[in-house]
């Protein structure tokens, strides 16, 4: 984790003192429903709730030192707890194995981290949706590999990119409510030695679900799930960071990342206005991914359990999920205070004299009955003389003046296949298929 690029209410769910509170969380559930059972004293279980409700420090260093010596944190953790709690703690854990506590705190931190993200995904699709409301009709050049292909319109650009992110949003509930289960299950996942209805009532208690069958670890392939979705929304988001750093160029500068008052671009150049949020987010976005294949990767455990995935999930874990929360939070922020430019916009859609309204005449010289090649051909020849002028020359003039195109149509005709507002005819209708009506 990289504070620069770390919110705290994400952060704080990676912390050690919050992994703790939830391993005891665990113990203190699964030892009360093992006191209802019979299996160990009543008061095994008030002795832990006791000492919880009097607010006691988890003291990271106290039990950091008995890991130091004993090697493995759980019993570290049970240890320090047995100081803190006296004798009565000896019932905790009855039955379990560390898998039981570990694969349920990652769990219970993957459900609060995506609780976070789907805050953040929520004001995202908030702000493109106001922007797109305000630029619903603001004339733009549609490109195709770059190039002026026919016009749109800035508010559609923002509606795909609602969409988008509204079917990421889709996504990331179904990556909670596959990520979100509870493995109480002892070793090897037999129930051997606990209950299965202490996994239910501690699952109930954590607002989880339990796993089917857990092998004495939660299936990999729920995170796998998980962290390929998160995966998505990245790349999800950098193609609308490399949207709008296209359209930062200076030789577009159609749109444009709020500079705010005392803002230096560049340490050499005093004009320099750089896209650096969206690129910065272009980069989160390929860090974003790259917690995707080792994700998949864990998924291949030795028979009921290894531990090859707990290294990689001790990275990935809060890396992925603090990164995605700061880079939703910050292309919200330059949605919100993206700089439009509508004249500029006009001036680019004009720029290559009406070369984007060659579809509507090709279509037109076949209605008028030339065959589609000819009436490629015609409009090509005219549109190359265009192209080769960078615009100076005319395609409507240049069109008027071809006797063949001529012949099919007239003056006004062709005119008429120059009018911008065609294409904006149905632009109601996607909003509404994207928004609502």
């Amino acid at each position: 984790m990289v504070p620069r690029y770390a919110r705290p209410a994400m952060t704080a769910i990676w912390e050690p003192e919050t992994k703790y509170e939830i391993w005891f969380l665990i113990e203190a559930h699964a030892t009360q429903k093992l006191a209802e059972l019979g299996v160990v004293p009543e008061s095994g279980a008030k002795a832990l709730w006791d000492w919880w409700a009097t607010g006691p420090k988890i003291d990271v260093a106290a039990i950091d030192a008995k890991e130091a010596v004993l090697k493995h944190d759980v019993i570290a953790f049970l240890d320090w707890v047995a100081d803190e709690v006296g004798p009565e703690a000896r019932f905790m854990h009855q039955g379990m194995t560390s898998s039981d506590v570990l694969d349920t705190t990652l769990a219970v931190q993957l459900v609060r981290a995506t609780d976070l993200l789907l805050e953040d995904m929520d004001a995202l699709l908030a702000a493109l949706q106001r922007r797109a409301e305000e630029h619903k009709y603001t004339a733009t050049i549609g490109r195709s590999h770059g190039i002026h292909a026919e016009p749109t319109t800035f508010g559609l650009k923002l509606a795909q990119a609602y969409a988008e992110f509204d079917r990421c949003r889709d996504r990331l509930v179904a990556a909670r409510a596959e990520i979100a289960t509870c493995a109480i299950s002892g070793a090897v996942g037999t129930f051997a030695n606990i209950d299965p209805s202490v996994e239910e009532y501690v699952a109930e208690k954590l607002g989880l679900a339990v796993e089917p069958v857990s092998t004495q670890v939660i299936p990999r392939d729920r995170h796998a799930a998980y962290f390929a979705t998160l995966a998505v929304i990245a790349s999800s988001m950098e193609r609308l960071a490399v949207e709008i750093r296209h359209l930062q160029r200076t030789e577009v500068l159609e749109a444009e990342e709020y500079f705010s008052p005392g803002q230096k671009g560049s340490s050499a150049m005093p004009h320099k206005r750089n896209p650096i949020l969206t690129e910065n987010l272009t980069g989160q976005a390929r860090m974003i991914r790259s917690y995707a294949l080792p994700a998949m990767e864990n998924v291949a455990l030795w028979h009921e359990r290894d531990i090859s995935h707990s290294s990689v999930e001790r990275f990935i874990g809060p890396d992925a999920t603090i990164t995605l929360d700061f880079a939703l939070a910050r292309m919200t922020g330059v949605v919100d205070k993206l700089l439009v430019y509508p004249e500029r916009m006009q001036k680019n859609l004009d720029k290559m004299g009406g070369l984007v309204h060659s579809q509507r005449v090709l279509l037109a010289l076949t209605q008028a009955g030339i065959t589609r090649d000819n009436a490629y051909r015609l409009v090509q020849r005219n549109a190359m003389k265009v192209w080769e002028s960078d615009g100076q020359l005319s395609l409507l003039d240049l069109l008027k003046g071809d006797e063949e195109v001529r012949a099919a149509m007239s003056e006004d005709e062709l005119e008429e296949k120059f009018n911008l507002d065609y294409h904006f005819k149905h632009v109601d209708t996607i909003f509404a298929r994207v928004f609502g009506s």
